[in-house]
């Protein structure tokens, strides 16, 4: 597993996220991606349309760095798979998955990320995150179960192989929502391996609720 970046072969800027459709792959050969100076706009949430890439169900991108001037990384619109998808400066958040459904399963295998305050993997939809052979550095939480989405339910993560350093929260779930969290062979200095909250539906504030057992 890699602990730290490829050099990026170039760097392309572009104006409006670039879309990957449905069931399609996109290799990015190394090339560093991002949406211009100033564009990060320290934690304001931002939408689809500030991201970089937009994957929707079934997507693939791969062979990718973010570079950091971005407002917010990748979405998945839907199950996707990342592949060896680098983040040299998380502004908002690094990663989002949203719609996707139970039984649905989005793949995070190897690359990493960096300097994420707040979280690298935002998950408000209700399948399943698995992180495998991922590295992050200086972050907040690795994954994170929405607290006040709209819609709630019950979702899942699996990380295994993984390493972090300096973070905060390795994983934080919503245990009123049934959410799981499985962590095997992951080296981290974390404080909390994993965080419970109450998760609440919409304009609401989740609180925690103790750690993880087992």
């Amino acid at each position: 597993m890699r602990t730290s970046m490829l050099k990026a072969t170039k760097t392309i800027t572009n104006s409006k996220v670039i879309e990957v459709k449905a069931g399609q792959t996109f290799d990015g050969a190394w090339a560093r991606y991002d949406r211009g100076s100033g564009a990060c706009n320290e934690q304001a949430e931002g939408g689809d349309a500030d991201a970089v890439f937009l994957l929707r169900k079934g997507a693939t991108l791969k062979n990718v760095i973010i570079g950091k001037n971005q407002a917010e990384g990748v979405h998945c619109d839907g199950a996707c798979t990342l592949e060896f998808v680098w983040f040299e400066d998380v502004c908002e958040d690094a990663i989002t998955v949203k719609n996707d459904a139970a039984g649905d399963h989005t793949w995070i295998i190897g690359g990493g990320a960096y300097h994420a305050s707040d979280k690298v993997v935002q998950h408000n939809g209700c399948g399943t995150v698995n992180i495998i052979n991922f590295y992050a550095e200086d972050y907040g939480k690795l994954y994170r179960s929405c607290g006040n989405c709209s819609k709630q339910c019950k979702r899942n993560v699996y990380v295994e192989g993984t390493t972090t350093k300096n973070g905060g929260e390795l994983v934080g779930i919503n245990s009123n929502y049934g959410d799981t969290a499985t962590l095997k062979n992951v080296c981290t200095d974390a404080k909390t391996r994993c965080q419970m909250y109450t998760g609440c539906a919409g304009g609401c504030e989740p609180k925690k609720a103790g750690v993880c057992s087992g």
